[in-house]
């Protein structure tokens, strides 16, 4: 009976020992990462330094759009406080930062 306790007790302790060894896991292939957004050498592809004179105006849609086609900017976003944007960067998508009076604060690429 002793023996047999033993033996039951030695197979007890190799079964608990082989369920806490690490298993060999394969995982599998990773999608290659995204291509980070390139930022142009340049610095100004939208062309925010060419309406940088209209800081500390009041902001409204015909001076976006003014701002937008003398830039040469794609796209124009108008960027409110308390408000949620996209971290994308856009190289030719020029950012006006407006206050709460919706005047304007900065502008630049982005």
């Amino acid at each position: 009976m002793a023996i047999s306790m033993k033996l039951c007790l030695s197979f007890t302790s190799l079964l608990l020992l082989t369920a806490c060894a690490p298993m060999n896991q394969t995982n599998p292939p990773r999608e290659p990462a995204p291509e980070p957004p390139r930022v142009s050498s340049e610095g100004d592809v939208c062309g925010a330094s060419r309406v940088q004179d209209r800081v500390g105006r009041h902001y409204d849609e015909a001076l976006g759009e003014s701002m937008r086609e003398q830039s040469g900017a794609g796209t124009l976003r108008v960027m409110r406080p308390g408000h949620a944007y996209t971290l994308e960067y856009r190289e030719d998508r020029l950012n006006v930062r407006v206050d709460e009076n919706e005047v304007i604060t900065d502008i630049g690429c982005g």
